[in-house]
């Protein structure tokens, strides 16, 4: 949970961060491998902002993990848009579904605890807004799954794009994740449909726009 004088001064000077999410992202490094994969305050409140600015009426996550990046889209959301949330790990099941029901929006999200490749495609409508963070192996799968789905004038965040600068060195086979990665910005950067972006925040948040 260590952080820069820079990213203590960035945090000091943007929107607090709920109680509630200081709670769970100090939980989440206290009692789950890899916190790192949380999104924290400032990605948070991005995530938060960025769903406002969008005010999507079907939302859908690729990857849960502890709910942080759950409950700061769900903030966003206007009145009545729905989230459904994809976790594979079940074992998050019950933590995860206990936190949504907490939260003020628990009526309007949806826990789902599979492969995302399994049960996005039995899931019925379009997607207004799309926050991809699971398996860095499938984001082009995931792109492919998507993209048909995605309403005109809707969005993909995807995060992780930049893996810790890993995209600007010499390739490697040995790192499935990178490759999935690199694939990914490559499709993304080739697509003449997309808008796009890459933001150097954190890991990398890539912010995707399907042309009308």
């Amino acid at each position: 949970m260590t952080s820069t004088p820079l990213e203590d001064y960035i945090e000091a000077h943007i929107s607090p961060e709920p109680p509630r999410l200081t709670r769970l992202y100090r939980d989440t490094h206290l009692h789950h491998l890899y916190p790192r994969m949380c999104s924290g305050h400032l990605q948070g409140r991005i995530l938060k902002m960025l769903t406002t600015m969008i005010a999507p009426k079907r939302v859908l996550e690729l990857g849960a993990f502890t709910g942080y990046s759950a409950m700061c889209i769900a903030e966003g959301m206007p009145e009545g848009a729905e989230l459904h949330t994809v976790e594979i790990d079940d074992e998050m099941a019950d933590e995860l579904q206990a936190l949504f029901d907490e939260s003020s929006r628990a009526s309007d999200i949806t826990l789902h605890i599979g492969d995302a490749e399994e049960i996005v495609p039995q899931l019925p409508g379009e997607w207004d807004m799309v926050f991809i963070d699971a398996n860095k192996r499938r984001y082009p799968a995931y792109l492919n799954m998507i993209l048909p789905r995605l309403a005109k004038g809707g969005y993909i965040l995807a995060d992780n794009t930049l893996w810790d600068g890993k995209v600007i060195e010499a390739p490697t086979h040995s790192d499935p994740q990178l490759q999935g990665i690199l694939e990914f910005n490559r499709m993304v950067a080739e697509d003449p449909t997309l808008e796009k972006v890459i933001l150097p925040l954190r890991d990398g948040l890539t912010l995707i726009r399907r042309l009308p």
